[in-house]
């Protein structure tokens, strides 16, 4: 099997002012940029970050997608391939990801802009095998980009579960199927320079931009996987990294 990254274009949404960017991080443009720019500053931990008491107002951002691609079988049966044990996962674009241990992957996510501020995600996530495919489980979450931007790691808290199943008919004969539903929840304090937008204004232009991401992502990456498993089942056993954190 394999785990991949991805990334979107451009949805206008409104613009503030408070001081803008430092670094490379890119949402209020769903203005994507394709470069990678991992740090070892942006390493996340281990366990997820917990939402701290407060008064202080908060916004909700929630997004889910489906997406499905018809796999042909070849010498090898797609069952065996999404059996493998993550531990001998293909890590699909070595500029995005990076593998922790047997289990666990370190996701450089592509920057982009939310109002005027740039923002770029570090994921730590699982993969868990399971009978009919595996789940992705987000672990930790840490932002990187604007001051503002990372101000915010101690104010949010967030989860993901993106599980990847397969079909596959009884003689092998027919094409098998793949399918990726993915959700994702953010939950984060309301920055101070934020206040004056109506909240509903907030939530609504971080849920789109969550769900174009992911309309956007996760195509790509099941693309990627249907031709990693393409080049494992016709006897490839190099397991080499086929993006180079381009869009």
């Amino acid at each position: 099997m394999a785990f991949a990254s991805g990334s979107p274009p451009s949805v206008p949404f409104p613009s503030t002012s408070p001081s803008a960017a430092t670094r490379k991080p890119n949402y209020a443009l769903l203005n994507l940029s394709d470069d990678p720019s991992p740090t070892s500053s942006a390493a996340a931990s281990s366990s997820k970050p917990s939402l701290r008491v407060s008064s202080a107002p908060k916004a909700r951002f929630l997004a889910r997608h489906k997406d499905s691609v018809t796999v042909q079988q070849l010498q090898r049966p797609l069952s065996e391939y999404m059996s493998l044990p993550a531990s001998q996962y293909s890590v699909l674009d070595a500029e995005r990801i990076e593998r922790v241990d047997e289990e666990t992957f370190r996701c450089y996510v592509y920057r982009f802009k939310f109002f005027a501020f740039e923002v770029c995600p570090v994921l730590v996530v699982r993969v868990d095998v399971e009978d009919d495919g595996c789940s992705i489980n987000l672990l930790s979450c840490k932002l990187e980009g604007s001051p503002i931007v990372v101000a915010q790691n101690e104010k949010f808290d967030a989860s993901m579960t993106n599980r990847i199943t397969y079909t596959s008919s009884q003689n092998g004969t027919s094409p098998s199927r793949l399918t990726s539903d993915a959700v994702i929840e953010v939950n984060i304090e309301i920055p101070f320079a934020f206040r004056a937008i109506p909240k509903e204004a907030i939530e609504s232009t971080g849920t789109q931009i969550l769900d174009q991401i992911l309309k956007l992502m996760l195509p790509r990456f099941m693309s990627q996987l249907v031709k990693d498993y393409q080049a494992w089942a016709s006897g490839d056993t190099s397991r080499q990294p086929l993006g180079t954190g381009k869009i």
